[in-house]
């Protein structure tokens, strides 16, 4: 029995303005599809590799467009996505280095980066590793979700990536042909030679190929484990949520129950390095913060004299242990990280003008100290914790703060906010003079028009999904029963407008005043959580009946012109996550059952 909302509600402006953010951004993504891809979906650009500008720079110009077909943008928007991605796996496979040694034969081998870290790997699979929340029955998704996670599981000939006895990834470097067992070169990372003055801009600014070559003349240490494997975690996560491969799930778990006891062992800092031996920071003369965006990577900046800070491990490791925690349920995970930011600050010291707060560790300890203190992945342990120990600044968010009442125009600011950026970034495809011979792959990234923050925030409640090569993690989707496709039906807008441990408050407008909308409630991205009550905010609960036992899936029929507000109770990470619809799940997903 379905919950149906029929008190007629004035249009409020922050629907009007999803639907148009919806529209736009569509329409936005098609224009730039008609720009910058052939006829075969091919991007056209010079492709490359390596981190300057590399395969996935070329992908990310499809970043968010399956996130944006996930929330209801038309269903031609999917197949756009699918015409520049298959492209893209195509122009990858058959484009080939003539210096890099390992990608001679292809920089794409059985459809994946033939060996690279996932600092970039994560980038590039960003919309794929999506996917699944579009079409999970897709068999060319499901044939190489099962594939990629195959790297990793010792199923693909060539790729001995992980030791399964010392439970660790062989190197920072690998992929479909297996881990880069040696120091790793400024070639390696640059690419072949290449023409820049007067031709190509690349994005980091350097002005020739020889420059190109001192950006990454430090980057050497690659052989052994890194916290940005973790990334890894998300192919095995979607191909246990496919089919419930145990053995995805016992990988994930074993492997971060590693990386936990390390942190724990070294006084509750994650080590950023660990050696094929298994012993922390034995590639670089013990120090446990060594490593290419490790703790210490602190490195020179080409025609200059001065130094750059890098640990960019610190902006994807949160997510490894928020994939644990959607898999097991166990909060254990996205604590372990929260000791990792109080460990850190705890080094604070009193400087000239204020507290500062470190960020780097090297052979004389902490340095790079800041006024404000060190606070990555602190928005993400307050929105799986729900608790703001040791985490003052994550509370202090604009989005945060509408959550927790004070803050009630931050909807539609947001929402405008990303209408205006989709609109300039049209402004910019509109005026690009480059022909595709001078083009570098990322030189339209910033143009990509699929704007997906403040929807993600505002409808599902939802961490924006960004560039990180992580999954969703929401308190609501929703599903079109009608047409059985993933994201809002026509004309309806949904608002979180609150969320806390026990459960989630949301709005849901239908803006056709003809028709009638029906809309199916998920609770979380993947089924993970499940209602334990339902009321209508300013009414009576909603009957048992109506909601069925521990679902994680509820009908809400609104009349035209029609809306509510609904407050949810949670039980939280209580069932199995699935890439499944609702209309294909069978059996029980409870966590203290049986999945079947």
């Amino acid at each position: 029995m379905p919950v149906v909302l029929a008190s007629p509600v004035s249009p409020p402006t922050w629907a009007l303005l999803q639907r148009q953010l919806l529209r736009e951004a569509s329409e936005a993504c098609r224009a730039f599809h008609a720009k910058y891809f052939d006829q075969r979906g091919f991007l056209e650009c010079v492709p490359r590799w390596g981190g300057d500008d590399g395969p996935d720079d070329a992908a990310e110009n499809l970043l968010n467009w399956t996130m944006l077909y996930a929330l209801g943008a038309p269903d031609w928007l999917l197949g756009l996505y699918r015409h520049g991605w298959e492209g893209h796996l195509r122009q990858y496979t058959e484009a080939k280095t003539s210096e890099v040694p390992f990608a001679r034969d292809g920089m794409y081998y059985k459809e994946f980066p033939v060996m690279f870290d996932w600092f970039h790997n994560g980038e590039g699979y960003s919309a794929f590793f999506l996917e699944g929340l579009c079409d999970p029955d897709n068999r060319e998704f499901r044939r190489r979700t099962r594939r990629f996670a195959g790297f990793y599981l010792g199923d693909e000939p060539g790729a001995d990536n992980f030791d399964p006895e010392l439970c660790l990834v062989r190197s920072m470097f690998n992929g479909s042909r297996g881990p880069l067992l040696r120091k790793a070169t400024a070639l390696d990372w640059a690419g072949d030679s290449i023409e820049i003055e007067g031709r190509f801009r690349p994005g980091h600014g350097e002005a020739s190929y020889a420059q190109m070559l001192e950006h990454f003349e430090e980057y050497n240490d690659v052989d052994g484990d890194s916290p940005l494997n973790f990334g890894i975690t998300t192919p095995m996560l979607n191909a246990f949520m496919l089919d419930g491969d145990p053995r995805c799930r016992d990988w994930i778990t074993a492997y971060m129950d590693k990386w936990v006891e390390r942190t724990h062992a070294n006084g509750g800092i994650i080590p950023t390095i660990v050696g094929t031996d298994g012993v922390v920071g034995s590639p670089c003369g013990g120090r446990w913060s060594g490593g290419v965006y490790g703790w210490g990577f602190t490195v020179s900046v080409p025609g200059s004299d001065s130094k750059a800070h890098r640990p960019f491990f610190s902006h994807r490791a949160p997510y490894g242990f928020g994939n644990a925690l959607l898999l097991t349920g166990d909060r254990r995970y996205v604590e372990t990280w929260r000791g990792v930011i109080q460990a850190v600050n705890a080094n604070r010291r009193q400087g000239p003008n204020c507290v500062e707060y470190p960020r780097m560790f090297g052979d004389d300890g902490w340095y790079e100290y800041r006024a404000d203190p060190f606070q990555d992945g602190a928005e993400e342990i307050l929105y799986w914790s729900h608790d703001a120990t040791g985490l003052p600044a994550a509370t202090r968010s604009a989005w945060n703060r509408f959550l927790a009442g004070d803050n009630p125009g931050w909807p539609e600011v947001a929402l405008r906010r990303d209408l205006e950026e989709v609109r300039s970034r049209m402004a910019g495809v509109r005026l690009d003079p480059s022909t595709p011979d001078t083009r570098l792959s990322d030189d339209m990234n910033h143009l990509n028009p699929a704007c997906t923050e403040a929807l993600t925030r505002t409808m599902l409640g939802g961490l924006p999904t960004g560039r990180i090569g992580y999954p969703l993690h929401c308190q609501l989707r929703y599903f079109d029963p009608e047409v059985r496709r993933a994201g809002l039906p026509p004309d309806v807008g949904a608002l979180v407008h609150a969320m806390d441990a026990e459960g989630v408050e949301v709005e849901l407008v239908n803006l056709n005043v003809r028709e009638r909308r029906t809309v199916q409630v998920q609770l979380g991205a993947y089924g993970e959580h499940a209602v334990s009550e339902l009321r209508r905010v300013g009414g009576r609960q909603i009957d048992r009946d109506t909601l069925g036992e521990r679902d994680s899936v509820f009908e809400v029929v609104l009349e035209p012109g029609c809306g509510g507000r609904l407050a949810l109770g949670l039980s939280r990470y209580c069932r199995w996550p699935t890439l499944a619809f609702p209309w294909r799940r069978h059996g029980s997903r409870d966590r203290a059952g049986t999945q079947t």
